[in-house]
């Protein structure tokens, strides 16, 4: 929903996805048109440009991947992605991994919306309570002697330490060139409004039933990441994306305080 106010309220768009409006369905797609969801009113604009700066950086290291050579794409938590549906990548295998019945919804949404399935496109259903990532992937015939990329977004906050570190040491493990993208939640600072700001988010996910369940701080995670195997470790915070992708916009779209990404290569 964030992705899809993106389309409609910022100008120019930091991630342009023009499947994101269809994907979520003429209802909601119509609540954000008319200005009847928070998410394309002002108070979002913080959140929403995280949302949207996570996917094109995400997508942005892909870019570089596949000049490299890379041809093996996983989205961890593939929710409501569009990458796949958005125009191919030649000889790009798209590996989208998620729970069951979150996946069978998605698949179910792509037809109502008649959004095609492109070859390529590899979906690999996994209940983590009753198998392993690798299993899951093993499944579906990823090629664990060739490198990948892993874009892993919005899912780690909600996950245990012990889970967020097991996933990455997996993806460490593999092929030299393998390379993950995700975001995390940083334990909240000092700052009287930054720390309002989490506790106002952390509020609203509990209440929704997925409360916070990992935070890190973010020297002592590079030094945990690097001590998993990965060579090249990579921590943008919010003034780091501004830079890259905000300066000079007029509208005053800007990441506030919040987000945080990492990116780390084998």
């Amino acid at each position: 929903m964030h992705r899809a106010a993106h389309q409609l309220v910022d100008r120019p768009p930091v991630f342009e996805d023009p499947l994101a409006l269809r994907i979520i369905g003429e209802e909601a797609a119509t609540e954000l048109r008319e200005g009847r969801d928070e998410r394309a009113a002002t108070a979002s604009t913080g959140l929403r440009a995280f949302i949207a700066t996570r996917s094109r950086f995400t997508e942005d290291c892909l870019d570089a991947a596949m000049a490299r050579g890379v041809r093996q794409y996983v989205l961890l938590g593939a929710g409501l992605d569009t990458f796949a549906y958005r125009g191919r990548r030649d000889g790009l295998r798209v590996f989208e991994i998620d729970h069951p019945a979150t996946q069978a919804w998605k698949r179910a949404r792509l037809g109502e919306v008649g959004i095609a399935v492109p070859d390529g496109v590899i979906y690999a259903p996994v209940d983590f309570e009753r198998e392993t990532l690798r299993e899951g992937l093993a499944r579906v015939h990823f090629d664990f002697a060739a490198p990948a990329m892993f874009a892993w977004l919005g899912v780690t906050p909600y996950l245990t330490r012990e889970a967020v570190m097991g996933t990455l040491g997996f993806v460490a493990s593999l092929a030299k060139g393998s390379e993950i993208v995700f975001d995390y939640a940083e334990q909240p600072g000092e700052n009287s409004v930054h720390r309002a700001h989490f506790e106002a988010l952390a509020a609203r996910v509990a209440a929704a039933g997925e409360p916070f369940r990992s935070l890190f701080e973010t020297d002592a995670l590079v030094n945990d990441i690097r001590a998993l195997g990965f060579s090249f470790v990579e921590s943008l915070d919010a003034a780091a994306l501004n830079a890259r992708y905000f300066n000079g916009r007029k509208d005053g779209l800007s990441l506030r305080g919040r987000g945080h990404l990492m990116h780390a290569q084998v």
